[in-house]
C-alpha cells in the first residue's frame, strides 16, 4: 500500500503521478479515484499528462486512449491495456494498492 496524498489536494478531473517503479497515476474522475500505470503501451509517454474526459485518459502523445476503470485501450494506436491498481481512502489520505503487492498476497 502506497500513499498518495491526502483526498483534498487532488481535486475532481485531476491527476498525480507516483515516482515509483513503473511509474502509476492517479486520477479524480467522475467521483471516484483510480490507478494505473502512468506509462502509455504505445509509446513511452506519460499518461498523467494526457486529457482525461470522463473516465477516460488521452495519452498526449499520439491520442491513444484508456478507461481508467479497466485499463483497456478504446483506440488506436494503442492495442494493450496499461494495468490498474485498487485505490482506497484512510483517514483522508489515498492509498494505491498495486495489482502486483496483492496478487503475490493472494
Amino acid at each position: 500500500m502506497i500513499p498518495v496524498c491526502r483526498l483534498e489536494e487532488l481535486p475532481e478531473g485531476a491527476s498525480v503521478r507516483m515516482d515509483v517503479e513503473p511509474p502509476i497515476a492517479v486520477f479524480h474522475a467522475d467521483g471516484e479515484l483510480y490507478a494505473i500505470d502512468d506509462t502509455c503501451t504505445h509509446q513511452d509517454a506519460s499518461l498523467s499528462e494526457g486529457y482525461l474526459e470522463g473516465c477516460l485518459v488521452e495519452c498526449p502523445l499520439h491520442e491513444a486512449s484508456f478507461d481508467l476503470r479497466t485499463g483497456r485501450p478504446t483506440c488506436l494506436p494503442a492495442r494493450r491495456p496499461v494495468r490498474t491498481h485498487r485505490v482506497t481512502v484512510d483517514d483522508g489520505v489515498i492509498h494505491v494498492h498495486r495489482s502486483d503487492e496483492e496478487n503475490a498476497a493472494a
